[in-house]
């Protein structure tokens, strides 16, 4: 397969937020205060439902006779340690002030980007839209995720500003890598290209459903900038090294019986 093709889901992905953000800036400051809050309270319900979707998925996963949540709870609690150890949160912010100084974004440009960098980066969709299309060239999941990516970086723009259009980078990095690597790497290790293979995986179960909790903490945010109350805000960055211990503590967990 040719690198344009690997990279097709990634490029649209990338071309729907910078769109998203754009319009986003351009009527956003038109609309009334109240009007901005109450879409940030809209896009805080649809995304409180599609964690709530993806938590479920540890229904369906268990490492031995522990539960899948209780494998979750496990890997977030030992994620958000040493996210915090790490101090994950305060580096995506420093970087989001980086930006912001560079190319001279004004009002909650880092909170914007931050925001959206999460939002858009955790979920299943990154993670099986990224094997699909490095290893058959079939963006569909991407161009799926796109079209939602892009209608929350409208929402997100209008209240945030220009800090929302520069998490296109993160999803050029991180989804473009995930492509990029599944075609010498992820087939051996999750049994295959096929969507539903993928997601019916185990692996992959136990990382959507840790990441449906995080999706959660997002909404939560996004709820609390609606309201304008933002300084109970759940540290999601520092819990993102979970998604990466979750696939270690389910083998772990069936090792040991």
């Amino acid at each position: 397969m040719s690198l344009f093709s690997q990279l097709s889901g990634t490029l649209v992905n990338v071309g729907t937020v910078l769109a998203g953000t754009a319009l986003g800036l351009l009527i956003g400051h038109r609309l009334p205060e109240r009007t901005q809050r109450t879409l940030l309270q809209t896009l805080s319900l649809v995304t409180l439902f599609l964690g709530l979707d993806m938590a479920a998925s540890l229904n369906r996963v268990s490492g031995g006779a522990v539960p899948g949540v209780i494998l979750a709870l496990i890997c977030l609690a030992a994620g958000a340690v040493l996210g915090e150890a790490l101090r994950i949160e305060e580096a995506l912010e420093r970087l989001g002030e980086t930006l912001k100084r560079r190319f001279r974004g004004g009002g909650r440009f880092t909170e914007g980007f931050v925001a959206a960098s999460l939002l858009f980066c955790v979920g299943p969709m990154t993670v099986v839209g990224g094997l699909q299309n490095g290893l058959t060239g079939d963006a569909s999941t991407y161009i799926l995720k796109s079209v939602l990516d892009g209608i929350a970086a409208l929402a997100l723009a209008g209240a945030y500003g220009l800090g929302v259009g520069f998490s296109a980078v993160t999803v050029l990095l991180l989804q473009g890598g995930i492509s990029l690597a599944a075609g010498g790497l992820a087939s051996s290790l999750v049994g295959g290209a096929d969507p539903a293979t993928l997601k019916a995986n185990p692996y992959v179960l136990l990382v959507t459903g840790a990441g449906g909790i995080t999706i959660i903490g997002i909404s939560w945010n996004l709820m609390l900038a609606g309201l304008g109350v933002e300084d109970r805000r759940v540290r999601v960055g520092s819990l993102l090294p979970a998604l990466l211990l979750a696939p270690l503590a389910l083998w772990l967990s069936r090792a040991l019986g």
